[in-house]
């Protein structure tokens, strides 16, 4: 074979790798740009969550030296979640609830089971959230004896997690979710809960927020 030949051949063989990269390259930018547009059509509407009671077994601010300004919560919280789309699925991967006052975390975070959500579909959780002498700042421990000394204190119940959405056979990356529950706490001549033992139960059904 001539040198002629030979070049011609090394010549063939380039334009051959670079047809069978512009192929794959354009395949994939098909695939892509299938994906997006599925995706697009099939946007996912965010789950919508609703924290329906709160039962009340300890809510105790101490002012003592040892802690100084110590609070002891102990609660059960009942929140519904609902996915609101037709043809998208949520997987829960990992999800914490606890509760915070004034954007304090007043309890330990409690791990929700991870569970996958179906079309329309409704979940349920009840968890029990603790907090033992959690030591709180000079202003949160001011901001709750007032509250206290009113008759009303807000605490929130958030849930902090990862989801990830399911459309047929295809599953998403992780995309995070942030949920907020206002719960407005009654006591004394105010209190609106119904007494059972030493528990008070609140019904809420109160809306949450949610960002994802």
């Amino acid at each position: 074979m001539s040198e002629k030949d030979c070049g011609h051949s090394h010549d063939d063989k380039k334009k051959l790798v670079r047809l069978i990269l512009y192929a794959v390259g354009g395949l994939i930018i098909v695939v892509l740009l299938i994906i997006f547009l599925f995706w697009a059509i099939t946007r996912p509407s965010k789950p919508s969550f609703i924290l329906q009671d709160a039962t009340l077994y300890a809510f105790n601010l101490s002012t003592g030296p040892s802690p100084p300004n110590a609070l002891t919560t102990n609660l059960q919280v009942t929140i519904t979640t609902r996915n609101p789309n037709d043809k998208i699925g949520i997987y829960y991967q990992k999800a914490d609830v606890y509760a915070s006052y004034r954007n304090q975390q007043i309890s330990l975070a409690t791990l929700l089971p991870a569970t996958y959500q179906g079309h329309k579909d409704v979940i349920v959780w009840s968890p029990f959230l603790y907090g033992n002498s959690v030591p709180v700042s000079p202003f949160v421990a001011e901001a709750l004896g007032q509250d206290l000394n009113a008759g009303m204190v807000m605490v929130n119940i958030k849930v902090d997690g990862r989801i990830k959405w399911k459309v047929g056979t295809w599953i998403s990356g992780r995309y995070h979710l942030h949920v907020n529950c206002p719960a407005y706490i009654t006591f004394g001549d105010k209190s609106k809960g119904i007494a059972s033992g030493a528990s008070v139960k609140f019904q809420l059904v109160q809306s949450c927020s949610v960002d994802v």
